[in-house]
C-alpha cells in the first residue's frame, strides 16, 4: 500500500479543490473554474469544438460537459475522483 501525499507543485486554490472533491459526502459547492485550474496543474486539459473537455491525467482520460451552472454535479465529482485516485492524488493513507 502507497501512501498519497498532497503534491508539492500545487498551489492553495488547487489543494481546497482537492479536497473539496474528496469530502463525504460529495462536494456540491465545487465550481468548474476551479476543476479545470487543478486538472490543468496535475494533467492535460483539452477543449474540444462541441464544448466538451478532454481531461487526461496519467494513463486515464474523462471527457465532461460545462455544466449549465457553475458547479459541477455528483457524478462528475466521483469520475474526478476516480481519475485523480488512479493517478495517486487520493486522500492521505492514515
Amino acid at each position: 500500500m502507497t501512501t498519497n501525499s498532497e503534491p508539492v507543485h500545487l498551489n492553495n486554490h488547487h489543494r481546497t479543490t482537492l479536497t473539496k472533491i474528496f469530502q463525504h459526502p460529495v462536494s456540491h459547492n465545487l465550481e468548474w473554474k476551479e476543476v479545470l485550474s487543478l486538472m490543468g496543474a496535475v494533467g492535460t486539459v483539452e477543449e474540444k469544438h462541441d464544448g466538451k473537455f478532454t481531461i487526461t491525467l496519467g494513463d486515464e482520460t474523462e471527457v465532461l460537459e460545462r455544466p449549465r451552472h457553475k458547479d459541477v454535479n455528483a457524478q462528475e465529482v466521483l469520475d474526478l475522483r476516480r481519475i485523480l485516485t488512479s493517478a495517486g492524488y487520493g486522500p492521505k493513507a492514515s
